[in-house]
């Protein structure tokens, strides 16, 4: 199983898009793909048409309690699931301050799911955190192989860069020797703006810096597909719907698919990993 944190502390750059409408495209290619809420905003729950009440068990159940992932899995289409956040998720980061191991509950328990569960399995898992880098973002990269990052073509978008993939290095140099920087994914690109050519430029350019073998993004790579800006992208998560369902024709939906066909074609080897299908993960029951 491929393990994928969708990471940014910047807000507004297309992480959640990017989560859920990614997710919906491997699925859609034959994949399966449990898709993780770990932000308080619960944005790609309910883009996925999900919401929860008072008393459903959410994400802060496993983190903070006895649930288990299984327990709050729910199936969305055939071959997509979702572990689902509640806003009393932003309560977690203080609740686990003062936990010995935070920084590894999900770790455990998706080790724990994977004994239990070992029969269920999912070709991917997709993490969508939140845009910070606190508790609940490390608990993603203590839990998973691979990093994707979304960034919208604008120069603000590069400040701060370096800091992520300081963090990215840390939690891989102390807690997941496995972690890797896969991708970066430019959002709401439009290919007629000077500008989002000179930042695609320059973030190429990034990454082709020569890195030290062992470095987390030493083989990460821009991905050819660009998510043009595109009105229908905005308009899905109210009607709790991928692109994929809401306008399956759209500009969003072909970047998507595109996007997941590149995937596939990248060699998992970049993450440590000898294939990109099912390892035996167990997420819950399909």
């Amino acid at each position: 199983m491929r393990s994928i944190a969708i990471i940014n502390q910047k807000g507004g750059v297309g992480k959640t898009t990017t989560a859920v409408n990614m997710a919906a495209a491997l699925a859609e290619a034959g994949q399966r793909v449990c898709v993780m809420d770990l932000d308080p905003q619960s944005h790609a729950s309910l883009h996925l048409g999900v919401t929860l009440g008072e008393n459903d068990l959410s994400i802060y159940d496993v983190l903070t309690g006895d649930a288990s992932l299984a327990d709050v899995r729910r199936k969305v289409s055939e071959r997509l699931s979702i572990v689902p956040a509640h806003l009393n998720l932003a309560a977690a980061e203080m609740e686990l301050a003062g936990e010995v191991g935070r920084e590894v509950i999900l770790r455990d328990k998706l080790a724990r799911d994977l004994q239990d569960e070992a029969g269920s399995a999912f070709d991917f898992l997709i993490v969508d955190c939140p845009p910070s880098l606190g508790v609940l973002t490390l608990n993603a990269l203590t839990s998973v192989d691979e990093v994707f990052l979304p960034l919208q073509p604008h120069f603000l978008a590069l400040h701060g860069l370096s800091k992520l993939l300081r963090t990215i290095e840390i939690v891989a140099s102390r807690l997941n020797p496995t972690l890797r920087l896969t991708g970066v994914v430019l959002c709401m690109f439009e290919s007629a703006t000077r500008l989002a050519s000179e930042v695609s430029s320059d973030v190429e350019d990034f990454f082709k810096r020569p890195a030290h073998a062992n470095s987390v993004w030493s083989k990460a790579q821009m991905f050819t597909t660009r998510i043009r800006r595109n009105i229908r992208l905005a308009e899905a998560p109210s009607f709790g719907q991928s692109i994929l369902e809401y306008a399956p024709q759209s500009h969003g939906a072909e970047d998507y698919r595109q996007l997941a066909r590149e995937m596939l074609g990248v060699s998992a080897t970049n993450s440590g990993k000898t294939t990109a299908t099912a390892s035996g993960m167990g997420v819950g029951s399909a």
